[in-house]
C-alpha cells in the first residue's frame, strides 16, 4: 500500500512538472526513487485494468444488442438509445485500452534503451554479464506480454466496426423489419466478442504474470 501511494504521489508530481519532455517526467519520478522498471510495472497494471473494464463493457454491449434482436413490441427507440449508449461506452473503453497499451510500449522502449546504455558503464565483467542476462530475460517476458496485448488490441476495432454498423442501421430504420435484419448478424457478433474476450483473458493473464515476475 505504501509503495503504491508513493508511486501515485511521485507520478502526480511528475505530471505537474512535465512539459512534453520524457526526460523531465522520468527525472522527477527518479527524484522520488521511482525508476522506469517500476513505472513499467505500473503501466502494465493500468493496461490490465483497462482490458478488464473493456471486457465487461463489450459483454454488456453484446447483451444490449441481443435485447434489440429479441424485440417483440414496445418502444424500439428506447432500445436503440440504450444500444447507442452502450456502443459509445465501448468506444471509450477501447480508446482507453489503446492508450494504455501504447503507454506500456513507450516506457518499455525507454527502459530497455537506458538499460543497454548502462551496460557500457560496468567495469566488472561478471556483473555486466548478469545484467545482460537479466535484460534478455526481461525482454523475453515483455515480448510475450506485448504480443498478447497487441493480439487482443487488434480484435477490438473489428468488433467496434460491426457494432457501429448495427447502431447506424437501427438509427435510421426503427422498425420490426430492421430488427429482423439485425438478427442475422447476432451469431457473427457473438463469435467476434467471444474471441475478443478470450484474447483479452490471455493478455490479462500475461500481464499478471509479467507483474509478478518483475516484482520478485
Amino acid at each position: 500500500m505504501k509503495r503504491s501511494l508513493l508511486l501515485a504521489a511521485a507520478m502526480l508530481a511528475a505530471l505537474a512538472t512535465l512539459s512534453a519532455c520524457s526526460s523531465a517526467y522520468y527525472g522527477t519520478l527518479e527524484s522520488f526513487g521511482v525508476h522506469k522498471r517500476e513505472i513499467l510495472v505500473d503501466r502494465v497494471d493500468e493496461a490490465l485494468e483497462s482490458q478488464e473494464d473493456a471486457q465487461e463493457q463489450f459483454a454488456s454491449a453484446l447483451e444490449q444488442f441481443s435485447a434489440v434482436t429479441a424485440f417483440d413490441g414496445g418502444d424500439l427507440e428506447d432500445l436503440y438509445e440504450d444500444l447507442n449508449d452502450s456502443f459509445e461506452r465501448s468506444e471509450s473503453r477501447a480508446a482507453d485500452v489503446h492508450d494504455r497499451v501504447e503507454s506500456v510500449r513507450k516506457v518499455a522502449g525507454d527502459l530497455f534503451e537506458e538499460w543497454e546504455d548502462e551496460l557500457e558503464q560496468y567495469s566488472d565483467a561478471s556483473l555486466r554479464r548478469q545484467s545482460e542476462q537479466s535484460l534478455r530475460d526481461t525482454r523475453r517476458r515483455y515480448q510475450r506480454l506485448i504480443g498478447a496485448m497487441e493480439s487482443a488490441e487488434q480484435r477490438i476495432d473489428p468488433v467496434l466496426s460491426r457494432f457501429r454498423d448495427q447502431v447506424l442501421f437501427l438509427k435510421h430504420n426503427l422498425n420490426a423489419r430492421a430488427v429482423a435484419s439485425l438478427r442475422t448478424q447476432l451469431t457473427g457478433i457473438e463469435s467476434d466478442v467471444q474471441d475478443l474476450i478470450s484474447a483479452m483473458n490471455e493478455s490479462i493473464s500475461e500481464a499478471r504474470s509479467f507483474i509478478e515476475q518483475m516484482e520478485t
